[in-house]
This record gives structure tokens, C-alpha cells and sequence, in this order.
């Protein structure tokens, strides 16, 4: 997927109805991961969180749906997660369907904002999907 392609589907994303049970796997679709990708992390069979409910992608992202008001806290949890570590993760990525907050591991490049403006802001991700072009992007969008 190029640029664009991302930019549309995260916009769709963002838009449609939050599904808390579909998200993760929603997000990681919308970054180009193949069905593949997607079936074995839903199967658990290449899911490497060790938090309930997280789902962890070896290399990339680690992301957990949580509870109403709990997206700050879930952060926390996921950057400290031993599996984010051991597993190598770029991006951590808590929300509740209402706010959402992400941080990019490597330059410590975070966002906030309300659920439905996280699309603004996909260029923070572009890592997810191995794609770079280099956009800069504030990371808040409150």
C-alpha cells in the first residue's frame, strides 16, 4: 500500500463504528498486513502480548483495547510489558473506542487525542506497514 492507500483506510478506520473486539486487527488491516498476518495474530498462533486482551505483532506494535478511562494506565502497562522489550516493539498503541494514545518507542514520539482523530495523524505510524516517506507529524491532535 502507498501512502495515500493508508491514509484513505485509516480515514475509513477511524470513522466507521469502534468495534473493541475488531480494532487491533482493523488497525493493522488498514496498514497493509496481509489476511495472513491478520488470521494468525486473531488465532493466536503469532500473538506475542502477554497482557490480556493485547495484541502483539514480533517487531512492530504492541496494542491493547481497554476499558473507558483506562487508556493512560494501559499505556503504561503496554510500554512495560516484558514482551514489548523482548519482542523488539516500535509502536504501543491504548484505546477505549472514546480516547487513544500511542507512542512510537523509538524517538518517544506519542499522541493523544479523541478516538476519531487518530487518522490525522497516521504518518506516526508510517513504520507500521514498513512504509516511510518522511512525513512529520506533531502527535497531538487534542
Amino acid at each position: 500500500m502507498n501512502a495515500v492507500e493508508i491514509e484513505e483506510a485509516v480515514s475509513r478506520l477511524a470513522e466507521s463504528p469502534f468495534d473493541p473486539k475488531e480494532f487491533p486487527f482493523a488497525f493493522l488491516e488498514a496498514f497493509g498486513n496481509k489476511a495472513t498476518t491478520i488470521k494468525r495474530l486473531k488465532s493466536n498462533s503469532s500473538n506475542q502480548s502477554d497482557l490480556p486482551g493485547g495484541v502483539l505483532q514480533r517487531n512492530n506494535i504492541h496494542l491493547k483495547v481497554c476499558a473507558e478511562g483506562e487508556v493512560g494506565a494501559t499505556l503504561t502497562a503496554l510500554r512495560d510489558s516484558p514482551a514489548t522489550a523482548r519482542q523488539k516493539v516500535k509502536f504501543i498503541l491504548a484505546t477505549d473506542g472514546t480516547s487513544f494514545e500511542a507512542e512510537n518507542l523509538a524517538d518517544a514520539e506519542t499522541i493523544a487525542c479523541a478516538y476519531p482523530n487518530f487518522a490525522d495523524h497516521f504518518g506516526v505510524f508510517s513504520g507500521v506497514s514498513g512504509h516511510h516517506d518522511g512525513q512529520a507529524d506533531s502527535g497531538k491532535c487534542l
